[in-house]
């Protein structure tokens, strides 16, 4: 007989509840997962939220900036004024200043609102030069220069409606505001109102600001993006012609060639860390290198691809190495199986096939580019003033020239509220630039996507 200690028999215990009934635990786990269902609804509502309102502030701010105050009336080009000597001699006429103009357009304005039976206390032709923008003389002036056979003649002129008039016709200047303000009267409003009744001033949409030049201080209403865009332009010429080969050629050396050694692994750790580089130390590397050393053009274009192209290579690089590694092994070794060399593996399988992920990280790097403002802050693109189209294609790059956020940035420091309307009129723009490159993304990436 043995002496082992004998235990109890356990009785078998029955189920505690069915399974059709939830208990406290399942309850509670249950509560839990249906908060985090409402809290992820919220965040996703709240982000919806402020996007819209992003786009609401955006658009409300900046469509005004797409449709600008014209007056339209006939002026007769005076010879006693232009043309003393009647030879018609260019150089002549050329003399005459745009102060020589500006009596011309003021006296032709007042027969106008006299023709049209406008009542106003304005008598003077000079004392109406509040409305018209001060461009206007230029306008007029440029014309008589490019036909001087119109001298003599009565032509019927659109000028541009000075900047206060057409803040008044949006909504932006109001008669109580122009109490402290020295440029405009309520005399002026109301001859404004008259010469609207009468058809002579209209608002109509500017293409102007889509295509014209940046204007100074005193012309808000004569600026325009078309000349930063084109800056913009070759810039991004300039950053996808360096960063792509060389962003991919760097990108399959380290993933596909370069051994795994503490010296790549350097290399790949920088690299990252490049990536989340404030994008204005760029700038300050491209002052010190491609200006203050090379002696690069300043706000030129080809220097601010240069600093862009630094900025977007990491970013490049990263991009196209995640999509050589989503390639599977696979590829490559069926493809060393059948005989190929390493490079033979690599251009004619591999690279086919992450390009879909390369042409993506490429175009959002370029879209990125495209955005910044700091790195041109210190080039000097941003105090410059792009009032005049370049001259050819290498002037395109090496001539002083903005950039769309650049001039966005010079427009919304300046203290006339027209050009703050400007600024978020730019702001669209270069948003529309944006899109279009993602949409881009998007197209190339289902294009050359392949299955395997």
């Amino acid at each position: 007989m043995s002496d082992a200690t004998v235990f109890p028999e356990k009785k078998p215990q029955g189920p505690k509840g069915s399974l059709l009934v939830q208990d406290a635990r399942t309850k509670r786990r249950n509560a839990a997962e249906s908060r985090f269902k409402v809290y992820g609804m919220l965040a996703v509502a709240t982000g919806l939220c402020f996007l819209v309102m992003l786009l609401w502030a955006i658009i409300s701010n900046g469509t005004q900036a797409f449709s600008q105050t014209f007056v339209t009336f006939e002026v007769e080009l005076l010879e006693s004024k232009l043309d003393k000597k009647g030879a018609r001699n260019i150089d002549d006429i050329k003399k005459v200043s745009t102060f020589g103009y500006t009596p011309l357009i003021q006296n032709s304005l007042l027969k106008e609102v006299e023709a049209r039976g406008i009542d106003t206390p304005l008598s003077k032709g000079k004392d109406m030069k509040a409305i018209l923008s001060a461009s206007a003389a230029a306008q007029l002036r440029d014309f008589v220069i490019a036909n001087p056979d119109k001298i003599g003649t009565t032509h019927e002129f659109r000028f541009l409606a000075s900047s206060r008039v057409d803040g008044y016709l949006k909504g932006r200047v109001t008669r109580d505001s122009i109490a402290r303000d020295k440029n405009i009267k309520a005399a002026h409003l109301d001859l404004v109102d008259g010469l609207k009744e009468a058809g002579v001033l209209k608002k109509t949409f500017n293409w102007s600001f889509v295509t014209g030049s940046d204007a100074s201080d005193t012309r808000p209403e004569a600026a325009g993006m078309g000349v930063s865009m084109l800056g913009s332009l070759f810039m991004m010429l300039v950053v996808l012609g360096l960063s792509l080969p060389i962003g991919v050629a760097a990108s399959i050396y380290l993933e596909e060639f370069a051994p795994q050694n503490r010296w790549t692994d350097l290399i790949e750790v920088n690299i990252s860390n490049l990536a989340a580089v404030p994008s204005i130390v760029f700038g300050i590397l491209g002052l010190a290198v491609f200006i203050q050393f090379a002696h690069l053009p300043q706000s030129a274009p080809l220097v601010g691809g240069l600093v862009l192209t630094l900025m977007t290579l990491p970013t490049i690089i990263i991009a196209t190495r995640a999509s050589l590694k989503s390639v599977p092994p696979s590829i490559r070794d069926a493809a060393l199986g059948v005989g190929a060399s390493k490079m033979q593996s690599v251009f004619h399988h591999v690279l086919p096939l992450a390009a879909p992920g390369i042409l993506t990280g490429t175009i959002i790097g370029l879209a990125q580019a495209l955005g910044e403002t700091a790195p041109l802050l210190l080039i000097g693109m941003v105090g410059f003033i792009a009032s005049n189209y370049p001259e050819g294609v290498m002037d395109g790059f090496v001539a002083p020239n903005s950039a769309m956020p650049a001039q966005i940035y010079e427009w919304a420091k300046r203290a006339d509220p027209a050009f703050y309307e400007r600024a978020w009129g730019g702001i669209i723009i270069l948003l529309v630039f944006l899109i279009t490159m993602n949409i881009i993304a998007i197209l190339l990436r289902r294009r050359f996507e392949r299955r395997w």
